[in-house]
């Protein structure tokens, strides 16, 4: 009988993963692992897996490091992360990036906000490209914007004009220059290439002739709107290509004999593809896709049993979840270390929590990762040196039993794990701990608390990809796999309410094992704007018919047959005006994507949004390729008559007993077996543990095990919602709770981008949810806009106190006004009530978000020439937009629209149809919040939950009392001073005192000058969030950010100063600029930082609606340059401080505003210069294709960002309008920092942004 060999691997990190199966004439299926890296034995795994495989198959061994013969292998599929590792190491090829002139800085730049809002460094990725080509050319939309000639079609349908044809010759000479200096490899993105990819094109042709050998094109690799993320793919493809390359013609070189479509790579998209045709792009997410697929092969009890299932990976650094529900879950736009990209990619969520994650003692709290021990030193238990890690934890708490590894570790790696270094570090924080909680811990429920916590962690990324979502997750079921799973699977599962726990028996190396199940794919995209309606079907349909032609054809020509060919066709729709895309799979029997659309977003989101055009945004056609010989799936059920109810063998004999520690019970002596020697149809009942050669399984109490073939079912055998009335108060309750609430302000906010209709909430992100205690105070903020955090506080404790009494459950309230805790009109609060069963108001919930226009003398009520407050627009102290569960849209209406325009000179809201889709979609974030909140309540009762959210924030008020006493002592306990300007001369003066014993602060502003007759005048809110933000910032560690951060703190400002305004004064600078120039004031009396740009360049415009149509108007605010610190640089075009709102990327403006963005670029030699030099600002420039309103409100324009400790000072900022009303002889106008122009066709704006401050005397 001829033999056939089918072989998968997973390249990891630290090992790599092999399963073969083998027919013919020797049966024989396997899996085995070795090390990745092992060069003393062999200079490539894969290859040497493949090698020992072959022996296995003929009987003899095979020698190393010579050619091996193919012939008897039919496959062998491989996930790698050779592509990962380059990326993540900056190991790829010298790349040089392409892109239209005037966004040469576009891509470092990318949407302007930091990855980490407290962190004063902002430590970004660097850029992958060495060189940039700014290529002179420009296309730009026409659309309804003008009739001119010489308008050509593009791809999607949209009307451009080629406004500037790529100049070849310029171009040609910029890429022999670099291919002179060594460059091989470069990367294209020019403006509107998804719709009109021409000049790209050209752009590939000559570089072919010169000789580049890899060229990406953004337009080739995702036909998508959006250049940043589409620039960033290509960039990476270019930087990672020669790599990658290099790696599969070595790895191809190791074989002879080998048979067409032989060797396969796993995509991020959880596809195959041949050698041959695998790229870099594709190349990211390929070992996790891999395990997502052999979950989803694996995780269902039979055949028809259609229950969805989540995918838990846990490995050494990391957990990544997913989610299966009989067809796989893509995106098309994710982060990949920090790096926005366009690419489709099966959706899993990261988290920095595994089995190496460390644990830490911080701020009383119990602290996991996201620092990782790595492959080396590894866990305490390794014997290197390595510190405590969640694996010690399991070690000490007997979930891990040392016996049953092999002995390779310690520094001659020939020793067993030891859990004595384990008990003896253990000991040494426990004693850390109890002096500091004044208590008495044991170790075992310290490291219990570790592994309590880490659980939590691990579970907040599940609810994010189901709850937050509309998902039932108890309707679930959980498929565990990778090394570290086993150990957490119950307590996941009870945690999130799932009732069945699915184990393959190759779960610890299932990426592997998915391989071998995995389908050959092929992807066509193509992009479509188009409206969804039965007059533009017969076009849309002819467009799928080209992807399914082409599609179908790659594969034929791969050498499939039609009969093993299946498609699936999918549309990316939209509601016009939303930028909430999602990708609609075809009905089988119809075109019916509307409905389908519509039940989704619907079951998403909790409404639809009517008389809302539907849009096709880009459709797509995945191409599937079934090999005859190979398994769809694998189910727990072997056969029919296999089922639940089949009679399981309860008298197993175990092979040992060890002591494992449970949470509930304490220590119990356990019975533990091994998977090899249980029968099929045993049952193990819990405590218990199970141990195969590459996994450990922790049956807890109340679980049962049931063994299949090929899996094991765990059980829950009593409800996981029990009410945990006796819990105590200690910091490992409160840090799970820290958790807890954290997730709720998380997934409030998710909802809210989600189902928000505007620009501003959806992709700005000017938006911030939080939690509450029943008196208003702070409980937790997601990580939103810093501005908003303790300025929402003050707004919900205002609400409290106004209503106090006379709320009953279904009310829902909103405002804005600065006396009722708000900031600035624009943004809308909407505050919720949590009842506890219906009586008492045991927390509230709010969510924040700047709305497009409420009204006011300008569109985008973001007037730079205010002087009363009536001017800005809608000022609403209260209002119950809700009303015991109704909706009340007809007073809403009259407070946005029809009170504003009473005043002279305003307007009502023009943009009144989004506004109120955005209020709903915050009354949305606040229901996902309550109803969290409840579930909560249930689940561990009210005293317990109150009870840790008050010790969660005394937790947050010690770190915080911590730090300034350090200060005081640092500072030899004087006061701290400072005083700065604001561009007009007023004095900002602020005077610190710290009482060092207690950590008690005054923070004086006396001296502070006026109330100003401008709109610069700051809400007493605006200083709490300002020094919120501060001392989160200079604390520099993971607390948690709530009411207790201002236990310690007095905020004194004098009466009628221009930061304790009176009611009718304007204020709606004051958020947006006086609040930055706060946060410098403080840092300078702390002495932490040179000012960055102190300024949030706030530029709006817009025009009226006219003869019954909406009026329009589009808010954006700009980047600068970051203040330089005693051991960094200040980042270049990154939003500082107050605000981390993006900035929208240049085609969507395009696309939706009536404006050409000339130019989005770095101001360069604008950051002032020091030993550590401050960060740049950036340069954006408008033109105006009609005639409309234009504001610019910013400071630092007069006034420069101070540079510190003899660092030099950054350059001011400079706003110009270009009158082009006579276009022979343009007119440039310095426009100052606040002002208002009512813009021609063709007028330009060019806003130049402050750089920052430098640090430190320029070294000579």
């Amino acid at each position: 009988m001829k033999q056939d060999v089918r072989i998968a691997i997973d390249r990891g990190g630290t090992f790599t993963d092999v399963y073969y199966k083998i027919s013919g004439w020797r049966e024989q299926e396997g899996i085995f692992k070795l090390l990745s890296v092992n060069p003393k034995l062999y200079d490539d795994a894969p290859t040497e897996g493949i090698r020992r495989v072959l022996c296995y198959a003929s009987g003899e061994e095979i020698p190393r490091k010579v050619p091996l013969d193919l012939t008897r292998v039919s496959s062998i599929r491989m996930g790698t992360t050779v592509a990962t590792n380059a990326l993540l190491e900056r190991k790829g090829e010298k790349t040089a990036f392409i892109i239209t002139e005037g966004f040469r800085n576009l891509v470092e730049i990318g949407n302007q906000a930091r990855p980490d809002l407290f962190d004063l460094t902002v430590s970004r990725p660097s850029p992958l490209y060495q060189r940039v080509i700014e290529a002179k050319e420009r296309v730009v939309l026409e659309n309804q914007f003008s009739k001119t000639a010489g308008i050509v079609q593009g791809i999607t349908g949209e009307f451009l004009r080629v406004e500037k044809k790529l100049d070849e010759e310029a171009l040609y000479q910029d890429l022999k220059e670099l291919y002179n200096e060594g460059f091989r490899s470069i990367s294209v993105s020019l403006m509107h290439s998804y719709t009109y990819p021409l000049h790209e094109e050209v752009v590939e042709k000559i570089a072919k002739r010169i000789g580049f050998t890899d060229i990406s094109l953004s337009s080739k690799l995702t036909p998508m709107v959006k250049i940043v993320p589409r620039a960033v793919s290509a960039i990476i493809d270019a930087y990672l290509s020669s790599t990658l390359r290099y790696y599969l013609d070595s790895f191809k070189k190791n074989f002879y004999n080998v048979k067409p479509n032989t060797i396969q790579f796993m995509k991020s998209d959880g596809g195959l593809v041949d050698i041959d045709n695998f790229t870099a792009i594709s190349a990211i997410m390929s070992g996790p896709a891999a395990g997502t697929v052999g979950f989803a092969k694996t995780s269902s009890l039979h055949a028809d049993d259609k229950t969805p299932a989540i995918g838990f990976d846990m490995g050494g650094t990391s957990t990544d979840v997913s989610r299966y529900d009989g067809k796989f879950e893509h995106i098309y736009e994710a982060n990949i270390f920090g790096l926005y990209i366009q690419s489709p990619q099966l959706d899993i969520q990261t988290v920095a929590a595994g089995g190496g994650s460390r644990l830490f003692w911080r701020n009383q709290l119990f602290s996991v990762g996201p620092e990782s021990a790595g492959a080396f030193p590894g866990p305490a238990c390794y014997l290197n040196g390595g510190p405590l890690t969640v694996t010690d934890a399991n070690v000490l708490l007997g979930r891990i039993i040392p016996d049953f590894f092999p002995k390779i570790f310690g520094p001659k790696e020939n020793e067993s794990m030891n859990k004595d270094i384990v008990i003896e570090k253990f000991s040494e924080l426990r004693d850390i701990i109890n002096i500091d909680i004044e208590k008495e811990k044991t170790i075992e429920e310290i490291a219990m608390g570790f592994i309590q916590v880490a659980n939590e962690t691990m579970c907040r990324p599940i609810r994010k990809l189901t709850e937050s979502r509309g998902l039932d997750l108890s309707a679930h079921h959980l498929a565990v796999f990778g090394g570290a799973g086993g150990q957490h699977a119950c307590a996941i599962a009870s945690l999130l309410n799932i009732e069945k726990i699915i184990i393959h028996k190759y779960s610890s190396v299932l990426s592997a094992y998915g391989l071998a199940l995995a389908h050959v794919t092929h992807e066509e995209q193509m992009p479509c704007l188009s409206v969804l309606d039965e007059d533009n079907l017969p076009l849309i349909q002819s467009k799928f018919d080209v992807l399914d032609k082409k599609a179908v054809s790659f594969l034929e020509n791969e050498g499939y047959l039609e009969s093993q060919i299946s498609t699936e066709l999918f549309a990316n729709l939209r509601y016009e005006g939303n930028d909430t895309t999602m990708m609609i799979a075809k009905p089988k029997d119809s075109w019916d994507f509307k409905t389908l659309f519509e039940e989704s977003y619907k079951n998403q989101f909790g409404f639809s949004l009517i008389d809302r055009k539907i849009m096709v945004e880009d459709i797509r056609i995945r191409a599937i390729a079934r090999a005859s010989n190979q398994s769809e799936v694998d189910t727990v059920f072997a056969s029919e008559t296999e089922n639940e109810n089949t009679v399981f063998i309860r008298d197993n004999k175990p092979t040992m007993y060890t002591p494992v520690y449970f949470a509930e019970v304490g220590k119990v002596n356990c019975h533990v077996y091994q998977l090899s020697s249980l029968p099929v149809h045993s049952l193990i009942t819990g405590p218990a543990v199970i141990v195969d050669t590459t996994q450990t399984l922790l049956i807890e109490p109340s679980f049962t095990a049931k063994i299949f073939a090929r899996h094991v079912l765990l059980e829950k055998t009593k409800s996981t919602l029990v009410v945990k009335k006796n819990v105590d108060l200690d910091p490992i309750t409160m840090t799970i709770f820290a958790n807890r609430f954290m997730s709720i302000s998380e997934q409030m906010g998710q909802v809210l981008q989600k189902t928000a209709v505007s620009v501003n909430v959806k992709e700005r992100l000017d938006y911030s949810c939080a939690l509450f205690s029943p008196d208003g105070g702070l409980v937790a903020n997601a990580p939103h806009v810093p501005a908003m955090l303790g300025s929402m506080q003050t707004a919900v404790k205002w609400q409290h106190n106004y209503w106090k009494g006379k709320l009953v459950p279904g009310d829902v309230l909103l405002s804005n006004h600065p006396i009722a805790g708000g900031v600035h009109l624009p943004d809308l609060t909407v505050v919720t009530p949590v009842f506890d069963n219906n009586k008492d108001i045991i927390f509230y919930c709010a969510a924040r978000g700047h709305m497009v226009d409420v009204g006011g003398i300008t569109p985008g009520s973001m007037p730079s020439n205010s002087k009363a407050i009536y001017e800005e627009g809608a000022a609403i102290k209260t209002f119950k937009v809700v009303k015991a569960g109704t909706f009340d849209e007809k007073g809403l209406t009259q407070l946005l629209f029809d009170e504003p325009a009473k005043y002279p000179d305003c307007s009502g809201s023009r943009t009144l149809r989004d506004n109120i889709s955005d209020v709903k979609a915050m009354l949305s974030a606040c229901h996902r919040g309550r109803s969290m909140v409840e579930k909560l309540v249930v689940e561990y009762g009210l005293d317990i939950v109150q009870r840790s959210m008050y010790g969660i924030q005394a937790a947050a008020e010690k770190a915080v009392r911590d730090v300034l006493k350090a200060f005081s002592v640092q500072n030899s306990q004087k006061p701290l001073k400072a005083i700065d300007y604001m561009d007009d001369g007023t004095p900002l003066q602020l005077e610190v005192k710290i009482d060092p014993e207690t950590g008690d602060a005054v923070f004086d502003f006396e001296g502070t000058g006026p109330e100003v007759y401008g709109n610069w005048n700051a809400p007493i809110a605006i200083t709490y969030s300002s020094v919120i933000y501060c001392l989160r910032s200079i604390i520099n560690q993971d607390i948690p950010l709530n009411e207790g951060c201002l236990k310690p703190i007095e905020i004194r400002i004098p009466p009628s100063c221009f930061l304790n305004p009176s009611e009718t004064a304007a204020v709606v600078g004051g958020n947006v600029l006086t609040s930055q120039r706060i946060t410098d004031v403080i840092l300078k009396a702390f002495s932490i930082c040179a000012a960055s740009q102190g300024c949030m360049n706030n530029l709006t415009f817009g025009y009226d609606g006219e003869n019954g149509e909406e009026g329009f108007a589009m808010y954006e605010t700009i980047a600068g340059g970051a203040g330089a610190g005693p051991t960094w640089n200040g980042t270049s075009g990154v939003h500082t401080h107050m605000t981390n709102t993006r900035i929208t990327d240049p085609e969507v403006v395009e696309r939706r505003a009536p404006v050409i963005l000339r130019r989005f670029c770095l101001r360069e030699n604008s950051g002032g210069k020091g030993e550590y030099h401050g960060g740049d600002g950036v340069i954006r420039h408008f033109e105006f294709r009609r005639s409309m309103h234009c504001s610019i409100l910013s400071e630092r324009r007069s006034r420069a960002p101070y540079g510190m400790n003899g660092g030099e000072d950054g350059a001011m900022g400079v706003n110009t309008w270009i009158d082009c009303s006579n276009p022979d002889f343009p007119r440039y106008v310095n426009l100052g920092g606040k002002n208002h122009v009512l813009m021609g066709k063709g007028d330009h704006i060019v806003i130049e942004t402050p750089g920052g401050g430098g640090y430190g005397a320029v070294s000579i």
